[in-house]
């Protein structure tokens, strides 16, 4: 197989019959150079900024730069691939240099989603090494990888949403061809591959866009990591769309996840992530595309007259984390204080209708939150338990394992993992996995330190480290060790305890296939119900395609009797049921 495609990008180095294309907005420059093998060659402006040289016999590996006119040189910020660091000089490559094997996709209604950092998924931490752990991943019932955001950030270390070169894969991980060999490879054992994107700013050190086109930032409205991107200028709109296109087309992966999409603020209409979705799915209707937003909107993934998404696929249910959370570990301080009364009720309607909060007032800000979401398909919405934030953005990165007791964790899991939702595990999760994820990052100097003391004022208000000295125990997320201690542990999955999770996980996700996945991909809104949730107690139906779905859940610590369910009781046992058990029926349609 021969698929070989190229996306041809707005801006940046784009390869032709007639030589290598060179292209920047730059409208607050009235001249700039493209410097290319010690030699500065003069670029054509025109009217809205854009800059631009055409040089004959420039071929893949050709290292470019462009000169400001105060002298600085700057890579291009849609590089493919740099020569070393976010300071250095670009790489032109050939995008039809790799081949690719035949992949037909895979329905969403598949998805069983496992979340994964490359640096810290195997002891390497490169695409390449992923790729010889894929056989485990498909063994255990895994049909999609969710990968951590890969654009090129400053150093080696980072979580990956400090990109500052969105269109160059991170070169600690390997070259562009690397990313493209462990995408082929995730096709051919069946996986699915999603994509982290960055669209809502641009990381602290290596962007070097406002140095030459201001115009791309909005100074009058600020985010927390600046001031806010000027989506409503076409040279940015078409910045960030062919993104997604690129990562699409280039690398052929099966869909994108949005990262906090509340901060992507676009007046214009269509707004940005509307144009983003059109656009994508123009191209490749099957896309599956995934959002991260705290507003608890459904704007962006009503569905068609068929039950197709229009734009979105899902979103990140963060509620449906947050109130496991609080039922797993009794934890009430910060966000998880929306969640601590009648906790089962919010945990049930979680379950049935998607969101916790469609409107009401939450109880810590006392404001209006969410829309209603109930009629929003289940596969609407991705559940987790534990993902990179919810497990990073912890003071000391714990795992759930290590807050919670196995029993209880075991039910949430079953819960989690049968649900009509679309689940989603991060790294090691099927395996029990203990070691921590912190956050961690690879600055240096002044950034360092302000990274780190602003790591550890985040934590004063929380109980465990108001003392001075409880903040020092931190990890800084500076240290290579902070870094090391976050990779995963394929030992613990060789050992008795990680087999002994990994057979629950692996029988979990088989029932899944069999008595759920079969009953999706047609189910509508409006199909869960809540027939009990107090005191531990949960019972929630769900009318699928062809089937009724029932879940009884006792999570408390007594035994207790649940109302009837009807058809075959697949998890569990039918009757009363033992502390912290879960039981689910299906009743098939005649």
């Amino acid at each position: 197989m021969t698929d070989r495609r190229a996306f041809r990008k707005s801006w940046g180095a784009e390869l032709g019959a007639g030589g290598t294309r060179f292209r920047l907005w730059a409208p607050g420059q009235r001249r700039l150079l493209l410097r290319f093998d010690g030699r500065d060659h003069a670029m054509d402006r025109d009217a809205d900024g854009w800059f631009e040289v055409t040089l004959p016999g420039i071929g893949a590996g050709a290292r470019y730069a462009f000169v400001l006119e105060d002298g600085r040189v700057v890579p291009d910020p849609a590089a493919r691939a740099q020569e070393g660091d976010v300071h250095g000089a670009s790489v032109v490559t050939d995008p039809k240099a790799f081949s690719w094997s035949p992949w037909q996709g895979r329905p969403w209604h598949e998805a069983v989603i496992l979340e994964l950092h490359i640096g810290t998924f195997t002891p390497e931490g490169t695409f390449r090494a992923a790729i010889e752990r894929l056989p485990h991943l498909a063994e255990t019932g895994i049909t999609a990888i969710e990968i951590m955001p890969v654009a090129q950030f400053a150093g080696n270390r980072g979580w990956g949403y400090d990109g500052v070169l969105p269109y160059a894969p991170h070169p600690a991980y390997g070259t562009p061809d690397d990313l493209k060999a462990l995408v082929d490879a995730c096709h051919g054992h069946g996986l699915m591959v999603l994509l982290d994107v960055v669209y809502n700013h641009f990381g602290p050190e290596g962007s070097y866009l406002s140095a030459y086109a201001p115009d791309f930032f909005d100074a009058d409205r600020q985010t927390p990591w600046g001031n806010a991107i000027a989506y409503g200028r076409d040279p940015v709109r078409r910045f960030f769309i062919e993104n997604a296109l690129y990562w699409m087309e280039e690398f052929h992966v099966d869909g994108l996840r949005l990262d906090a999409v509340d901060h992507v603020r676009d007046a214009s209409d269509p707004e940005l992530l509307v144009s983003i979705a059109q656009q994508v799915r123009a191209r490749f209707p099957d896309a599956h595309l995934t959002t991260e937003d705290n507003r608890n909107i459904t704007s962006l993934h009503t569905r068609d007259d068929q039950g197709r998404p229009r734009l979105y696929s899902a979103e990140w249910n963060d509620d449906f984390h947050n109130v496991a959370h609080v039922i797993a570990t009794g934890e009430t301080e910060g966000y998880y204080a929306d969640f601590a009364e009648d906790r089962w009720g919010k945990f049930a309607r979680a379950l049935a209708q998607g969101f916790v909060w469609q409107g009401e007032a939450m109880p810590v800000s006392g404001n209006a939150h969410g829309e209603p979401s109930t009629h929003l398909p289940p596969l609407a919405f991705v559940d987790f338990l534990q993902n990179h934030d919810q497990t990073g953005n912890r003071a000391l990165g714990e795992r759930l394992l290590a807050l919670s007791s196995r029993d209880k964790v075991r039910a949430l899991m079953t819960i989690h993992l049968l649900s009509p939702h679309v689940p989603l595990m991060f790294m090691g999760e099927e395996w029990g996995e203990t070691r921590p994820f912190a956050f961690f990052t690879d600055f240096h100097g002044d950034l360092a330190q302000a990274v780190r003391d602003g790591r550890r004022r985040e934590f004063a208000g929380f109980g465990a480290f108001q003392d001075s000295a409880a903040r020092q125990t931190i990890p800084d997320p500076n240290d290579p060790a902070t870094f090391a201690a976050s990779r995963i542990d394929w030992d613990r999955a060789a050992s008795a305890e990680g087999r002994d999770w990994l057979a629950f996980t692996r029988g979990l996700l088989a029932l899944r296939r069999t008595w759920v996945t079969p009953h999706l991909a047609g189910a509508g809104g409006h199909a869960g119900q809540v027939l009990l949730a107090r005191d531990g107690l949960i019972a929630v139906d769900w009318q699928l395609d062809g089937a009724r779905l029932s879940l009884r859940a006792n999570l408390s610590d007594r035994a207790a009797d649940l109302p009837p369910a009807a058809g075959t009781c697949f998890a569990g046992r039918p009757g009363v049921l033992a502390p912290d058990a879960v039981a689910l029926w299906s009743e098939r349609a005649s």
